[in-house]
């Protein structure tokens, strides 16, 4: 009898774990588990199978087909690219926001100082003024295409306006003689030592060359940054990663491990592998985020637009006194090395020009009101310099957080909960094989350091070239910001050993170009008569002292009001 107890009682424990191992083995939690996350395979198991057809995935007993885990593994790959996409989301939208705003404030602010001119010049010159208005046009139309990044060198499109306009001054300062163009361009040839406006043009030469090159190559990093992130962002993942990310994301279903996350330490090692050469971007991101702030400091400080616009009649005023004072002496030392020229007919225009420059302009202190309308321009352009600063405040704070953005991506990929299952969960993960802990140590950044990672297989030979492109993408760009930081444009190179200056040039493409520059230059002088709508090329080059807008518009407006007298 007692025998017969123990064979029964035997016969029931074995029942039991029978029905525990097919309940173990049953696959419905997985075939609702990927209904849920929207696939729809012809069949899937109903308890689990030999896993011998599995490529990926652990080979044991499995609850996945060879068309579910080649579908996991086209997911796996859908789900990079999307989170690579959504993690860089920020920092791609930073850079491109940015940058619009930047350009949208500074030719707004070009926009601005034109028209605050142009009303000035056509309410106290009227016709002379707006007969002549194309040559300031041009000179805007020039400023802005350097900006933009047109083939622009700016100190030699400075000088030759200035050559113009002192051509202009002299043969209206001396209208009662004929000045021919053989007499106009012996007198270019004394445009160094004339000076006849002072220090002024030398100072405002320096004020806009430098704030130009530092918007203009801060405008072209926004841009370089842009770029950079975006295709950087979108670089393919290799076969090896895949396979790695399909074990990390979906092998657990087919162990019927539902809701059981990757550990932390496994997911940093699968995202360093397949993230590696993204890695290697992070040496020279970060120093050109370096320089990039540099610059921005740069646009707060000294090479601020500011310096250039706002005093803008205090200038206006001291090169035309200057001019006024140095008229007689400048013509004294040109008829002194060219000769008198023939004189011509008397005519009203012959009068002295003393009281048309005491007249229409005086020293005056920047607390004084200005005109009404004056005054609305100026305030005008400050309230866009003042968007314009905050705008630049804004990116400095934004490109601080940009730091160390590629070698930091692993980590900010396998975020907590919705990836891995965290550092809190290490029995609780699961670590390529099973549910336990991951035991691997976590490896460096970079492609070299992946030699040895036990998730994913890296070629370290074979280095991702889209990438290589925007390490030296940013390697150019980075060099010209450092230039640019120091008020040098490398876009142009010259062999002149005179003079101090800028030289400029071409804008910055997919891959930016580097030159050399020099901070001498000597630019052929470009003369024109006052009746004639086109230059002509002197013989001789000269190094002429270039003038700062506001002063040349001032300038030539007394000129041309000198002359319809």
């Amino acid at each position: 009898m007692l025998r017969l107890e123990t064979i029964i009682c035997t016969f029931s424990v074995l029942s039991i774990a029978a029905r525990a191992d097919f309940k173990a083995r049953n696959c419905s939690e997985v075939r609702e588990a990927c209904l849920r996350k929207g696939f729809t395979f012809a069949h899937v198991p109903q308890q689990e199978i030999p896993g011998e057809h599995l490529r990926v995935c652990p080979q044991g007993n499995t609850c996945c087909t060879q068309e579910m885990e080649d579908t996991f593994g086209q997911q796996s790959k859908l789900d990079f690219e999307n989170l690579l996409n959504e993690t860089s989301h920020a920092l791609r939208s930073t850079f491109v926001s940015k940058h619009q705003r930047f350009d949208e404030f500074f030719l707004d602010l070009l926009e601005n100082t034109e028209r605050s001119l142009n009303e000035m010049f056509v309410r106290t010159y009227g016709k002379p003024y707006m007969q002549n208005a194309e040559v300031f046009e041009n000179l805007f139309s020039e400023l802005k295409r350097y900006y933009t990044g047109g083939n622009v060198n700016l100190e030699e499109m400075l000088n030759d306006f200035w050559s113009r306009l002192l051509e202009r001054m002299f043969t209206l300062l001396n209208s009662q003689y004929v000045i021919t163009e053989d007499y106009l361009e012996c007198i270019s040839k004394y445009i160094d030592q004339l000076k006849p406006f002072g220090d002024v043009p030398r100072k405002l030469k320096a004020q806009i060359t430098r704030a130009f090159i530092a918007a203009r190559t801060f405008v072209q990093g926004l841009s370089v940054g842009r770029e950079v992130a975006q295709r950087v962002s979108k670089v393919s993942s290799t076969p090896a990663c895949i396979k790695a990310l399909t074990k990390m994301l979906y092998c657990p279903y087919c162990q019927g491990s539902i809701g059981v996350k990757p550990c932390k330490n496994y997911c940093l090692n699968v995202m360093k592998g397949c993230l590696a050469n993204q890695a290697d971007l992070d040496p020279e991101w970060n120093q050109y985020i370096d320089a990039m702030l540099l610059v921005a400091q740069r646009l707060e400080g000294p090479f601020n637009i500011e310096s250039v616009m706002e005093p803008i009649d205090v200038k206006i005023s001291e090169a035309i006194m200057n001019m006024q004072d140095n008229s007689a002496q400048v013509s004294y030392r040109v008829f002194q090395g060219c000769g008198q020229p023939k004189p011509a007919e008397m005519t009203r225009s012959t009068r002295g020009v003393s009281d048309v420059f005491s007249a229409r302009f005086r020293p005056y202190s920047p607390e004084e009101p200005p005109p009404t309308a004056a005054g609305t321009s100026l305030d005008r352009l400050r309230i866009v310099w003042r968007t314009m600063q905050h705008s630049v405040v804004d990116i400095k704070e934004k490109l601080k957080l940009c730091k160390k953005f590629w070698s930091n991506l692993p980590e900010a990929m396998c975020v907590e909960e919705r990836v891995t299952a965290g550092n809190g969960s290490e029995e609780e993960c699961w670590n390529g094989h099973t549910k336990g802990r991951y035991f691997p140590e976590v490896l460096k950044d970079g492609l070299t350091n992946q030699v040895n990672n036990p998730e994913v297989v890296v070629d370290i030979t074979r280095p991702d070239t889209v990438i290589r492109q925007q390490i030296m993408a940013l390697r150019v760009m980075t060099n010209k910001l450092k230039n640019a930081y120091n008020g040098n444009d490398i876009s142009f190179q010259d062999s002149s050993d005179e003079g101090s200056g800028s030289g400029s040039g071409s804008g910055c493409t997919e891959a930016c170009t580097t030159d050399m520059y020099t901070t001498a230059t000597k630019a052929p002088v470009v003369v024109m008569k006052a009746d004639r709508s086109g230059p002509v090329q002197d013989s001789a080059p000269l190094c002429a002292p270039s003038v700062a807008l506001p002063t040349l518009l001032a300038l030539l407006a007394l000129m041309l009001h000198r002359q319809w007298r």
